[in-house]
């Protein structure tokens, strides 16, 4: 799936409408405009998802990207948030009722989008129609991306039937309309590829999320094998943990990425910098970008074993 003599793949994470810094890290990784397309003259990038929402310009970003990819200059995965777009702007077949309830927390997610697509439905239109092109993991040879959890289970349950190639999954319209549904796997699919697993927290732990909403969940640390307790596993940042009770974990059947699988890179998870490597084989991208802290990529050359200097961001 390379283009033509590339000879290494760079991992870009969540943008959330920041096309200046996008446009300065593909600068800073050797991508230069040609034909109205960011491309490197041996390499190509990978988009891990989250490019709209929160910033100034998701226009911006969306044509960039767009580009790229249609140009062969980059792949992409869908992030929580294209996916969350889709269901906003798509309505059900039967009821007539978007996909995505048009709740004042929903609209508010999505404002910065809606305001600049404002009176532009046709690009609207199709601009959903490119999301829903977006594949929800890459598999490659010798590294794999997805917005935020890599779940061989679940993976293999989209690719098993034959329907689709091994290597990815795009969603149709069966898949899409049921994924809306909690009772169904196509949502357990969903939550767990492009959110993450959560799991409840002890009675009477309550947290606030990074947007002030009361939260019992937390989302966990699936590429950490050694995390015993609700504390150890907790995807927080470090000055939110002393209020994870330490207690051990209930469910020991979580899903754990293993030490001797090839690379997988991901975002989505609101990193805070120092921008670091999590473990020798997984790593996040999304280092807050949209909330003062940088846009990160990873410049891959083949490696099993991930190496912190190939790490660089503006």
């Amino acid at each position: 799936m390379t283009t033509t003599g590339s000879t290494g793949y760079d991992i870009i994470g969540d943008i959330h409408g920041h096309a200046d810094a996008l446009r300065a890290l593909l600068r800073q990784l050797g991508y230069r405009q040609h034909n109205g397309c960011f491309r490197h003259p041996e390499r190509q990038a990978i988009f891990a998802g989250d490019f709209i929402d929160r910033g100034p310009d998701n226009l911006g970003v969306i044509d960039i990207v767009r580009r790229m990819v249609d140009g062969g200059a980059a792949l992409a995965v869908m992030g929580n948030h294209e996916y969350n777009a889709i269901c906003y702007h798509t309505r059900h077949p039967q009821t007539g009722q978007p996909l995505r309830p048009h709740s004042a927390k929903n609209t508010a997610q999505h404002a910065a989008f809606l305001a600049e697509f404002a009176g532009r439905e046709s690009l609207l239109v199709e601009t959903i129609a490119w999301f829903r092109s977006l594949p929800l993991f890459l598999e490659l040879e010798g590294l794999r991306v997805i917005h935020a959890e890599w779940d061989a289970r679940l993976i293999r349950s989209l690719t098993g039937n034959g329907s689709q190639p091994t290597n990815t999954f795009c969603l149709d319209d069966h898949f899409l309309f049921r994924s809306v549904d909690d009772r169904t796997s196509e949502h357990r699919i969903i939550e767990t590829l492009l959110k993450g697993t959560e799991i409840p927290l002890p009675a009477g732990c309550v947290l606030q999320d990074k947007d002030g909403f009361a939260r019992q969940e937390i989302r966990v640390k699936w590429w950490q094998a050694s995390g015993r307790t609700y504390r150890e596993i907790a995807m927080l940042p470090d000055d939110q943990l002393p209020a994870i009770p330490n207690l051990p974990l209930t469910d020991n059947g979580r899903n754990i990425y293993p030490t001797g699988e090839k690379p997988v890179f991901f975002g989505h998870y609101w990193m805070r910098p120092p921008v670091r490597l999590l473990t020798p084989n997984a790593t996040c991208v999304d280092f807050s970008v949209a909330r003062g802290g940088v846009l990160c990529g990873y410049r891959w050359n083949g490696e099993r074993k991930l190496h912190p200097e190939n790490l660089l961001f503006v």
